[in-house]
């Protein structure tokens, strides 16, 4: 596997990717923070605790509005854990799904810990951020799949029998490694997946996700990026279901003036290929952010995790600007999404400069330590 170490950028190509990084984890927070107050409600609960056209604004959640829940702590980790693979190149160890997997373990030890002061002072500058530490209802299989050491593999996938959306809700990171290949990028989120979500269906759809997300920040339309999946996914055993899903949200764009009904209808039982298509859909038939993310949050189905999702791909669509400014100043942790997006594309655009044969940043390597 091969990142963009070596690449040329210029100037205006590093300012999009910066551009769609942002765009891409702040999308996902918002949808996530949208959705977190009406999340497991049905669409008339929504309406009766949110008026009649439903969530149109962020709402109070966890003590405060613009709060985000476990999907968007994962999605951060997921961010250092690419970061830090990368840097660990440099020792010759090059295996990203286990520094992904160690990633996942310091998201596991803020559910456990009470906070930072807790933690090693070796242990990296994302675990040291005390907002973090925030349990916000994390699903069984999260838990269950971090709880000890061992990493689940797709020979040995943790909780075999879970097809639940969480793994795909954190997956959207690794399609910005836009200097990867696409079939390498399906293989990353889909092994990692299987760190917590071992049925095919979720590790698939985490997978189908991911390069959805890759191909919208190298440019391409949204309906061209679910082409490429399908493409990408023909290839792997047990697809169909996750193919399906996605084709069937191609085919609903035509049905009409988009509704509740249909999202739900996409969503389903809230499994991860589900989750995906309806996603998928929101941000197809979206006038703007706005619109697409209120459509992925009012409907009978898992409204913070299908509005996680669909935030990402409008975020790495059309990048930060697009996203509602008013939502954006209101959004629980900001300043750290922010501050690791932009190491994050510093990382991939610069990292030779960082770190490397020539020396390296000290302050860099506190920041993403080796080890």
């Amino acid at each position: 596997m091969d990142a963009t170490a070596g690449a040329v950028w210029g100037r205006t190509e590093q300012q999009d990717f910066r551009s769609r990084v942002r765009g891409t984890l702040l999308g996902v927070a918002v949808g996530d923070a949208l959705g977190a107050p009406v999340d497991g409600l049905t669409l008339d609960g929504i309406r009766e605790a949110h008026g009649p056209e439903g969530v149109v604004d962020l709402a109070p959640a966890y003590g405060r509005r613009g709060a985000v829940t476990d999907r968007t702590q994962l999605t951060l980790f997921t961010v250092d854990g690419l970061i830090r693979a990368q840097v660990r190149r440099d020792t010759g160890a090059w295996h990203p799904p286990t520094d992904l997997h160690r990633a996942y373990l310091r998201w596991a030890a803020t559910q456990r810990d009470w906070g930072p002061d807790l933690r090693r002072k070796d242990d990296g500058w994302l675990a040291r951020e005390e907002w973090l530490y925030a349990r916000r209802d994390p699903a069984r299989a999260l838990l269950l799949g971090l709880g000890d050491e061992v990493m689940g593999t797709l020979d040995m996938p943790k909780n075999p029998g879970e097809a639940g959306p969480e793994a795909a809700a954190r997956s959207a990171p690794f399609g910005l490694l836009v200097g990867w290949e696409p079939q390498l990028v399906v293989q990353l989120a889909v092994e990692c997946a299987a760190q917590t979500h071992g049925h095919p269906t979720a590790y698939l759809a985490a997978g189908a996700y991911a390069v959805i997300v890759h191909a919208l920040a190298r440019g391409d339309s949204l309906d061209g990026a679910v082409q490429r999946a399908l493409a990408l996914l023909a290839a792997r055993p047990g697809h169909q279901p996750v193919s399906e899903a996605l084709q069937h949200a191609l085919g609903a764009v035509r049905q009409g003036i988009p509704t509740p009904a249909r999202v739900a209808e996409l969503a389903g039982e809230g499994t991860a290929e589900r989750a995906v298509s309806a996603a998928v859909y929101c941000a197809l038939v979206g006038e703007d952010v706005r619109q697409g993310l209120r459509l992925a949050v009012n409907h009978d189905g898992p409204s913070a995790t299908t509005a996680a999702l669909t935030g990402g791909l409008l975020g790495a669509l059309h990048g930060e600007t697009a996203l509602p400014p008013a939502w954006l100043a209101e959004l629980e942790g900001r300043p750290t999404i922010l501050e690791l997006a932009d190491d994050f594309a510093m990382e991939m655009t610069q990292g030779p400069a960082l770190h490397g044969p020539a020396g390296a940043s000290p302050a860099w390597l506190a920041r993403y330590p080796r080890g």
